[in-house]
């Protein structure tokens, strides 16, 4: 009988999972999973192997040993103490520990990596008598835990240390691109399928050679861990030498030597240093005989003179990223330089440019047919590829007919100022809790009265805009909201880095009467977004919202937490992310009711798009009130209920008009009496200045977590949205029945 597979974690940079995954695949890895940083797969040994010899994206290989609960420190040092480490040391081999993730009780990961070395060292020493040296550098094991809440994964570290460095890099120079990285950003350009067909390859900026090594390595059919000396599981108890001797004879016999290369590779900077240190990794790489280096200037790159028309290439370069403010004048020449020599030199040809700063790559001064994000360590990239030709130019600066000088006044700076300071720091906060949806400004100024949500859409990667000016009101001279409107969107691409042709703005206009939403276009244009761990639609041009209320992100996550096995109703279902959400949470079944047909199919594409399109999760097509008002003392009855109605609404199809501030308790009576014993309705409104009816209070246990739903991108705005828990039975006492929840 076959041994039951292994399960294994890769790690990559975040950017890179996809490619990664694909690697993987290639590698015999069973059902590989994308993961934000890694992809988790099962499999044989043999396949691990694989992954460190060849991977050219990954960062380490894990190999899980086990997985338990443990609230505190004392139960963690328990369970590992418990396993069997002399199974996975050799007597006097050497050990280091690492600890990473979130857990509520080891806060602190030097802390975390104590307790599993106290751990492993009782086990071992109460198993043989001896205890391991400790090495930090390079150890015979490495053992890693991660921590998601109380839930530790333990596993060996196979890699040791992280796969980008592949053993070729000498003195690095400042800020120096990953190996890992700079292979992820040529894969993505398909240097691999150019470099087969004989294409040339170019970095006019090579530095140190990074670029230049790994194109070279992926011509060669080279794997980029044969020239290093050191692996993680060299010195494991569970090493399986032969195996390894038979991958490495195999990954020797595939390299291509130099003659049978048909791509040609060159690289070139001007500082003469960096160039004799390229030549010197490039040796060490075993590729010298196939990367030309040479001292030249930026202004002076071209093609290789004689070579066929028809045989186009590939410039590849990582421009500095003057990551200090002395530095950024310098940064944008060499952006605005390269964009030239492309635009000069390089018709026809493919460009991959990889720059730290999204306005930077605006400098270049042509339009790139696809973006993406990638991290170089901690530095937040893009990678903008670029198909060299007349219809690629952009104008520099053109912002919009009549505007442009605007972005030199007071009010502009002032304003790029503020958006500027609100992206650094919404930035970090967004990375470290996932989102990647979120409002980065909301009339901070009153004078500049815009609501600017960025969204950052999948497949292509990119980042949006959408930008709702507030109407301003009558008084204010039309002349002056022209100026401010011009102010704004004059600094909105340089402050953020987003391109005008993905800016969409909309004007909103306080709407007593009316449908809230209301079609503007017939274009239909889609796109798909990531919000908790779920995908869903998004447009930006032909609806007055998008399809995702940004500001119900923590509510939704709520409802997907008290989901689990419960019988979820969906009033004004809208585009259904609520449904989506409690599904994913684990509900038994939902209805989503809403009386937009456009608003269903979009509803039922959302379920689709995350797997849950199945008769659990029905969609009707009903006026909430009339669908309400029909159901009987036979009907269904719901464990948790979302009640989301708009402010106001006459569609044509409702039987009169729906005025939230007079009608919720007419339908929150109404869901409670569809909501089964110790069942939950959560009830939302985005009305100006709402407030609950005090009857409501005396009726029902009322608990207001407006507070507690209320995410940080819309803390300045603590009026966008009032959000109650409403259970059944009498308040408990006379305060309880408006009790806020403010965690």
């Amino acid at each position: 009988m076959s041994a039951a597979p292994l399960r294994f974690l890769a790690s990559a940079p975040r950017g890179l999972a996809d490619l990664l995954a694909r690697e993987l695949g290639s590698y015999g890895a069973q059902q590989p999973r994308e993961r934000s940083t890694g992809v988790a797969f099962s499999g044989g040994l043999e396949s691990a192997y694989r992954a460190c010899l060849w991977s050219r994206v990954a960062n380490r290989v894990f190999l899980e040993l086990a997985a338990f609960e443990a609230r505190d420190a004392g139960e963690f040092h328990a369970a590992v103490a418990r396993l069997d480490w002399a199974a996975q040391l050799e007597p006097g081999a050497t050990l280091a520990c690492d600890f990473s993730g979130r857990h509520p009780a080891i806060t602190h990961t030097h802390f975390g990596a104590l307790k599993l070395k106290d751990g492993i060292v009782d086990a071992l020493r109460a198993a043989t008598g001896a205890r391991p040296d400790i090495d930090t550098a390079r150890p015979d094991v490495r053992v890693h835990a991660h921590a998601h809440g109380t839930h530790v994964t333990i596993a060996i570290d196979l890699a040791g240390e992280s796969l980008h460095r592949r053993g070729y890099r000498g003195a690095a120079g400042e800020a120096p691109l990953k190996e890992n990285v700079a292979a992820g950003v040529l894969l993505r350009a398909q240097w691999d399928t150019l470099a087969a067909a004989g294409a040339e390859f170019l970095d006019p900026l090579c530095g140190s050679g990074t670029l230049c090594i790994e194109a070279a390595l992926i011509a060669a059919d080279r794997a980029p861990g044969l020239t290093r000396e050191y692996f993680g599981f060299l010195g494991w108890r569970g090493h399986d030498a032969p195996l390894w001797e038979r991958l490495r004879a195999e990954a020797r016999s595939r390299v291509r030597p130099a003659s049978e290369v048909s791509a040609t590779l060159r690289g070139r900077d001007r500082d003469s240093q960096a160039i004799r240190a390229a030549r010197d990794n490039a040796q060490r790489a075993a590729v010298g005989d196939l990367v030309q280096l040479e001292v030249g200037s930026l202004s002076e790159a071209a093609p290789l003179a004689g070579r066929s028309a028809d045989r186009s290439g590939l410039v590849c370069t990582n421009p500095p990223y003057g990551v200090r403010l002395e530095d950024l004048e310098a940064a944008r020449a060499v952006h605005r330089e390269l964009g030239r020599v492309l635009r000069e030199r390089f018709a026809g040809w493919q460009a991959a440019v990889l720059t730290g700063s999204p306005a930077l790559g605006l400098e270049l001064g042509l339009r790139a047919r696809r973006t993406h994000t990638l991290w170089n360590g901690s530095i937040e990239c893009r990678l903008l590829r670029i198909e060299v030709g007349a219809d690629s130019e952009r104008a520099l600066g053109t912002l919009g007919k009549g505007i442009a000088h605007l972005k030199d006044t007071d009010g502009a700076r002032m304003f790029a100022n503020r958006l500027a300071k609100n992206l650094r720091r919404l930035r970090g906060w967004a990375a470290r809790n996932a989102v990647s949806c979120y409002r980065l400004y909301d009339a901070d100024m009153p004078e500049y009265a815009f609501a600017i949500d960025l969204y950052r859409t999948l497949a292509p990667e990119a980042d949006w805009l959408y930008v709702q000016e507030y109407a301003a009101p009558a008084e204010i001279e039309r002349a002056a909201v022209q100026r401010r409107r011009g102010e704004v969107l004059a600094s909105l691409t340089d402050a953020t880095g987003v391109p005008t042709e993905r800016i969409r703005v909309r004007t909103r206009r306080r709407t007593p009467r009316g449908e809230q939403y209301q079609k503007l276009g017939e274009h239909e244009h889609f796109h798909v977004v990531a919000e908790g761990g779920l995908k869903f639609r998004v447009n930006f041009g032909d609806y007055l919202d998008t399809g995702l209320f940004l500001d119900h992100r923590m509510t939704r996550a709520r409802l997907a937490a008290a989901a689990r096995g419960r019988r979820f109703l969906n009033l004004f279902a809208y585009t259904g992310s609520a449904s989506v959400y409690a599904a994913a949470g684990g509900a038994h079944s939902s209805v989503s009711v809403d009386l937009s047909r456009t608003y269903l199919e979009w509803a039922q594409q959302n379920l689709a798009l995350n797997g849950f399109a199945n008769p659990a999760h029905a969609l009707v097509q009903a006026d909430c009130r009339e669908w309400l008002a029909a159901a009987g003392p036979g009907a269904e009855r719901f464990d948790l209920i979302f009640l989301d109605p708009p402010t106001f609404s006459n569609s044509r199809r409702m039987e009169g008009v729906l005025d939230v501030a007079r009608d919720h308790p007419q339908l929150i009576d109404a869901c409670m009496r569809l909501l089964a014993p110790d069942g939950l309705l959560v009830f939302s409104s985005n009305a100006q200045r709402f407030r609950l009816a005090a009857e409501l209070g005396a009726r029902y246990q009322v608990r207001d977590i407006s507070a507690a739903t209320l995410p940080e991108d819309f803390a300045r705005n603590p009026r966008i949205h009032r959000c109650f828990e409403i259970r059944a039975g009498a308040p408990q006492s006379s305060t309880s029945a408006l009790s806020r929840d403010s965690a």
